[in-house]
C-alpha cells in the first residue's frame, strides 16, 4: 500500500510539472503558434540557422496559397488547363474545336464535319498551336523577369558574437561576421538594432494590452491575431504579464525585396518571464515567475525606406 501510495504521488507530481510547463510554453505573446505573412515566400520553408535549425510553418496567414510566387499549384487541371494547349482563353478555344470534331464524328458527319472539312481544321489547329507556342515563351520570359531577387541559403546569414553571448548586430561590442555575399536587402547593424528593440518593444505592448503601441510596430494582420489573443484573455479574466525579456542569441535566416518591400526573417532565442494572471486575484494561472528560454523566428517587412514592422512568428 506505501509503495501504490508513491507510485500515485509521484505520478501526480509528474502530471503537475508537464502541466506547468504546457503553460509556459502557451502563455507567451502568439499562444506558442505560428503565423502571419512572409510576402511571396509566406508557404515556403525559411533557411536554417545555428539559432534555429528547424521551424515549423505558418499555422494562420491572410495569404493564399494560390497567390502567385506562393509555391502551390493553381486551382483546376486537366489535359486542357496544363497540357499542350495550357490555360487560359486560348486553351479553351482549342478545346472547342477539339470538340466540334467529336459532335460531328458523333452524329454522323465524320470528325472534321463540324468545321468543313480536313484541310481547314488542320490548318487551323496548326496556327493556333504556333501562336501558343510563341505566346508561353514570350509569357515564360516576362515572369521570370518579374519574380523577386532570391536570397539563397547563406546569403546575408550574420551573428555578432559579444562578450555576453550572440546578439543580433549593432550596439557596443565588437562584431564578428562571416564573409560572403551580401544580402538582397543589405541589412546593416541599424537592422539588427531596430530587430532587437522591436522584439522587447512589442512584448512590452502586449503586455500591456496596448493596440495603438502594437499597431505601431506589427503589421495589420499580426494586429488582428494580437487582438484576438487579448480579447480572449479578456473573456476568461486573465492577463499575460511579460517582464525581463532578453535577447541571447540571434542570426539572419534570409532577407529579400519584392517590388518596394523589403523582408527579412531573424531567428531569435531570448529569455523572459512570461505569466498569464488572474485578472481579479492575481493568482497565477499559467506560467511561472521563473525565466524561461524561447527560440522563435520573426519576420519583418518595410517600405523601402521606412520602419520595419513585425510580420510573422514561427516557433522552432
Amino acid at each position: 500500500m506505501i509503495r501504490f501510495g508513491r507510485v500515485l504521488a509521484t505520478l501526480g507530481a509528474a502530471t503537475i510539472a508537464l502541466a506547468l510547463v504546457a503553460g509556459t510554453a502557451d502563455a507567451r505573446i502568439g499562444g506558442g503558434s505560428s503565423f502571419g505573412s512572409r510576402g511571396t515566400r509566406t508557404f515556403s520553408t525559411p533557411a536554417p540557422t545555428q539559432t534555429a535549425p528547424s521551424m515549423s510553418p505558418l499555422q494562420r496567414s491572410v495569404t493564399q496559397p494560390s497567390a502567385p510566387g506562393a509555391g502551390y499549384a493553381r486551382p483546376g487541371g486537366g489535359f486542357f488547363n496544363r497540357g499542350l494547349f495550357g490555360g487560359g482563353l486560348l486553351g479553351g478555344l482549342a478545346a472547342g474545336f477539339l470538340g466540334a470534331g467529336l459532335f460531328g464524328l458523333l452524329f454522323g458527319s465524320g470528325f472534321f464535319g463540324g468545321l468543313g472539312g480536313f484541310a481547314s481544321l488542320l490548318g487551323l489547329l496548326v496556327q493556333i498551336v504556333l501562336v501558343l507556342i510563341v505566346a508561353r515563351l514570350v509569357w515564360g520570359w516576362w515572369q521570370r523577369r518579374q519574380q523577386p531577387a532570391f536570397a539563397g541559403p547563406g546569403y546575408g546569414r550574420q551573428s555578432v558574437l559579444r562578450d555576453i553571448g550572440t546578439n543580433l548586430g549593432g550596439g557596443s561590442g565588437t562584431a564578428a561576421r562571416p564573409s560572403g555575399p551580401p544580402d538582397q536587402v543589405g541589412i546593416a547593424p541599424a537592422d539588427y538594432d531596430a530587430f532587437e528593440r522591436l522584439l522587447g518593444e512589442t512584448q512590452a505592448a502586449y503586455n500591456n494590452e496596448d493596440l495603438s503601441a502594437l499597431r505601431a510596430r506589427v503589421t495589420p494582420e499580426m494586429l488582428s491575431y494580437f487582438a484576438e489573443d487579448l480579447a480572449r484573455n479578456t473573456s476568461r479574466g486573465v492577463v499575460n504579464r511579460i517582464s525581463d525579456v532578453k535577447l541571447l542569441q540571434g542570426d539572419l535566416a534570409e532577407a529579400w525585396r519584392e517590388g518596394s518591400t523589403d523582408y527579412a526573417t531573424v531567428a531569435m532565442k531570448f529569455s523572459l518571464t512570461d505569466q498569464m494572471l488572474d485578472r481579479a486575484t492575481g493568482r497565477v494561472v499559467e506560467g511561472s515567475a521563473q525565466p524561461q528560454v524561447a527560440t522563435e523566428v520573426w519576420t519583418f517587412r518595410r517600405e523601402h525606406g521606412g520602419n520595419w514592422l513585425l510580420s510573422a512568428i514561427q516557433q522552432a
